[in-house]
């Protein structure tokens, strides 16, 4: 117990004695502060041998923009998050559409909308080609004039992962491949002229990189012939984004202040992030626990580390692909287009060509998967539970996955039963931001639907 605990204890039984009677859920409430107390300390100790509290940190609100990390070349500004801020849920930039109906009906937010924590709460996110919302159990669905011709669509082979605490992803996508920097330094006969990963060439982070390469596929390439270049309060933002630019208003602008958006949208207001900053009763005691089992025993922070607990690491896990992953029942859950393209099946490799990489995947952030319906890059898992047990049995699901090919990390973790609730309430709760409405806007210059702005979407939006 200690020598604070008998000296309380003995003082407890001393008023008791004297007719002061204590009550049990006194002494259990005394018991518990003790215990937490032993826990921040602990906790506290694991967090400085893995680098300090510091290291964990996410900047907050109070912090100078110079502390979300940038590209060098696209510094923040406020100037370019507003802007970008309001790009993100632009729907009126929709206008590069395949079919008619689905002009001006989609944005990047579409599928990173903010109610599932900037995720697709669906196995794959429908941009164009979606009607309703979806932010929430399977609400967005597959129109009927797309669902008869599959590659018409806009939607992915592979899970949408969300958009917060991205400043500290120096590439992005699941495999790594946007980005012109760093690890993707030897890669360059893959960047195509004509292809997507062209825009490697700029030499820019993968922020910044997907920003720019995803307003084409995602069909919103053509800024100047949108209703965003026509609108007043749109062309007085560029100017004040990019006030040495004459003609401000390009698609290369729009994805930098994109970018400059998206790095600042980070989950400070986590009880883990407030326990780190000081508020030691932000976190409850189970969470505590789960923090101890993340930073010790279970040995999560092996890959996942930094302020926003990821790394920039690839790892086979054997979680499955995309069109493994359903119940055949679920008509409504089928993935679209069917079978996963193989060098999708065989992530990082398939980029970099280098077999050793085979089947592995980018480690991702683990803030506010509470909200995710879907968990893993074949969204194979419904729950942070259900993704805590997998790695606990550490036996692959994926048969198109050789033994061989593994991750060494990817082994058992032998936690008990009890300890497999801690470690999902931290993950669950501790590491939960329930405040992200605050990074989007309530309205739109265009007028248009915020995110989503197809027929259906606007009544279960409820926009004029």
């Amino acid at each position: 117990m200690g020598r604070i605990g008998a000296w309380w204890l003995a003082v407890s039984l001393a008023m008791s004695a004297c007719g002061a009677p204590i009550e049990e859920d006194d002494v259990n409430h005394q018991q518990a502060k003790l215990s937490g107390h032993s826990l921040d300390k602990q906790l506290a100790s694991v967090l400085a041998h893995n680098g300090g509290i510091h290291r964990f940190r996410l900047p907050t609100p109070a912090s100078p923009l110079s502390h979300y990390p940038a590209d060098p070349k696209n510094p923040i500004t406020r100037a370019k998050v507003q802007l970008g801020q309001l790009l993100f849920h632009e729907t009126a930039l929709g206008v590069n559409n395949v079919r008619p109906e689905g002009r001006e009906t989609y944005s990047c937010a579409a599928c990173h909308p903010v109610q599932g924590a900037f995720m697709a709460n669906i196995p794959q996110g429908i941009a164009e080609g979606g009607s309703g919302f979806g932010a929430v159990g399977d609400g967005r669905v597959l129109l009927a004039a797309y669902d008869s011709n599959p590659d018409k669509p806009d939607v992915l082979a592979i899970r949408t992962p969300t958009i917060a605490n991205t400043a500290y992803q120096q590439l992005m996508l699941w495999n790594g491949m946007f980005g012109g920097v760093g690890d993707n330094l030897g890669t360059e006969a893959k960047w195509v002229s004509g292809t997507p990963l062209e825009f490697n060439h700029l030499g820019l982070e993968g922020v910044e990189t997907q920003a720019v390469a995803g307003l084409g596929v995602h069909r919103m390439a053509d800024i100047q012939n949108s209703r965003v270049a026509q609108i007043k309060r749109y062309q007085r933002m560029f100017r004040r984004a990019y006030p040495a630019d004459p003609a401000p208003i390009t698609r290369l602008n729009a994805a930098k202040a994109i970018a400059a958006y998206e790095r600042t949208v980070v989950t400070d207001r986590a009880p883990f992030q407030r326990w780190l900053r000081g508020v030691r009763h932000a976190m409850t005691a189970q969470e505590k626990r789960g923090a101890l089992l993340f930073f010790g025993k279970a040995g999560c922070v092996s890959c996942h580390s930094g302020p926003a607990l990821n790394s920039l690491t690839f790892h086979a896990m054997g979680f499955k692909d995309i069109d493994g992953a359903w119940d055949p029942s679920r008509v409504d859950l089928r993935p679209f287009g069917g079978t996963v393209p193989a060098d999708t099946r065989r992530g990082r490799g398939a980029f970099t060509d280098n077999p050793a990489q085979d089947f592995a995947f980018k480690t991702p952030q683990l803030y506010n998967l509470r909200d995710a319906l879907f968990l893993g890059h074949g969204g194979s898992k419904r729950s942070v539970r259900e993704v805590v047990e997998y790695f606990n049995a550490g036996v692959s699901e994926n048969t198109f996955v050789p033994t061989s090919k593994l991750s060494p990390l990817f082994k058992p973790l032998g936690l008990s039963e009890a300890e497999v609730d801690d470690l999902v309430a931290f993950v669950e709760d501790g590491l939960y931001d329930n405040k992200l409405s605050r990074y989007t806007p309530k309205h739109l210059p265009s007028g248009n639907c915020v995110g989503v702005n197809d027929p259906q979407a606007r009544l279960d939006k409820g926009c004029k």
